[in-house]
Formats: C-alpha cells, structure tokens, sequence
C-alpha cells in the first residue's frame, strides 16, 4: 500500500454521513492520476448526465458539466490535469450507462460519423416517438445497447414496441450487447459502419481497422 498526501482546499471537502470526503469535482480530477483516460470519460459521463424526457422524472446532474468545466479550469496545475483536460472535451451529457460511452468512443476513435447521446426521433408532425443511446441525424442511424434489463419479458414488449416506431420513421437501428464490447472494438465498429454504408455513408475502411491489432476490446461496467 502506498500513502498519499495531497493539500485539498476546503472548498474542495464536503461532509457525507458525517464523513470529511472530497468533492465530486475534485474526486473526478484525482481519478486523472490514476485511471486510463477512456475510464476518466466513462466516470465524467455519469457524473455530468442530466435529462429531461418525455418519459420519466427528470434528472440532475451530480456537478453540471459547466461547472466541472470550470472546476478543471480553476486546478490547472493539479496532478492529472492534462488528462483531465482531454476527458472534459470527450464528455458528453445524457449518457445511461458506462457501455454506452464505451461504444461511443470505440467509433469515435475508429473515425465513424458522430453519435449524438440520448438522441430523440420525430415523426414527420415533429413529434418524439423514441429515444435512443445514440443518433446520428446525417444517415438516420441509431444504437441501442441492450443491456441485461432488456432481457425481461415485459422489457422485450416496450422494446418491440420501440423498435417498430424507429422502422416507421425510417431510420436503421444496431443492436449492441455486452457480447460486442467483450469481443472488440471491431465487431462494433464493424456493424455500424455495414449500416452507415448502406445509409449512404461513403468513407472507407477506418486505418484502425487496417492494423492487424485492429481495436482493443472493451470491458462494460
């Protein structure tokens, strides 16, 4: 075990259960010391999520992503800041779950057309009909990561259901499920990209997929 001893403003403590503890800000910024930065994201992205749908109670934000923001700002010569720095851009507001960030880096970094989070689909009237992990509005595209909630019978009937509104707006849907993350980054890649192609996307073959390496596997949470 190795100690480590940091000088933490008292700005920077709050109390939990009567427990001196560090703020969610400054926990986030010391987590860059120690994470890779693609956990850094997956950890800033449950920690600046907010919705507000039209199903559900809204949500807040542990720390609104502006205020993290200027929380790295402010630390600048805090250990980790530049990692931290390159997560903040890479955050993105209304993510579900750890895997759907992972998913959404794995395109990211394989150079995919952008994936917009929690992304609402309208009928021709402009009314929501379904909301999904991620769209991309250029070639009517979404995903949805299934995880093991989907499995329920009951989840299964709003699935359908969901999945019949999304055909009937004309958009193409990929399925993702932990078997995906857990094989690599190139099954994912590789399925979005067969229905981008056939959505109109034009781009070639991504060079990650090139190297015999191809894209590293991801772990979901």
């Amino acid at each position: 075990m190795t100690g480590h001893r940091l000088d933490v403003s008292d700005g920077d403590v709050v109390e939990f259960d009567g427990v001196a503890v560090t703020a969610v800000s400054r926990t986030w910024l010391d987590l860059a010391t120690v994470l890779p930065l693609e956990d850094l994201i997956v950890a800033g992205d449950q920690i600046v999520s907010e919705h507000v749908r039209s199903f559900g109670p809204p949500t807040t934000a542990m720390v609104p992503r502006h205020e993290l923001s200027a929380f790295v700002a402010t630390h600048g010569r805090s250990w980790g800041i530049q990692k931290a720095r390159l997560a903040l851009d890479r955050l993105r507001v209304g993510v579900d779950s750890p895997p759907e960030t992972l998913v959404r880096l794995t395109l990211e970094d394989a150079g995919l057309p952008e994936f917009a989070v929690n992304y609402p689909l309208r009928d021709r009237h402009g009314s929501i009909v379904a909301w999904t992990d991620l769209g991309c509005e250029a070639f009517q595209t979404c995903i949805e990561y299934d995880g093991e909630h989907h499995l329920t019978p009951e989840q299964q009937a709003r699935d359908m259901a969901r999945d019949a509104k999304v055909a009937e707006v004309g958009w193409a849907q990929v399925k993702l499920n932990r078997l995906d993350l857990q094989e690599g980054g190139w099954r994912i890649v590789a399925k979005v990209r067969k229905t981008l192609l056939r959505q109109g996307w034009r781009q070639g073959i991504p060079e990650l997929l090139r190297s015999s390496g191809g894209l590293p596997r991801r772990e979901p949470a």
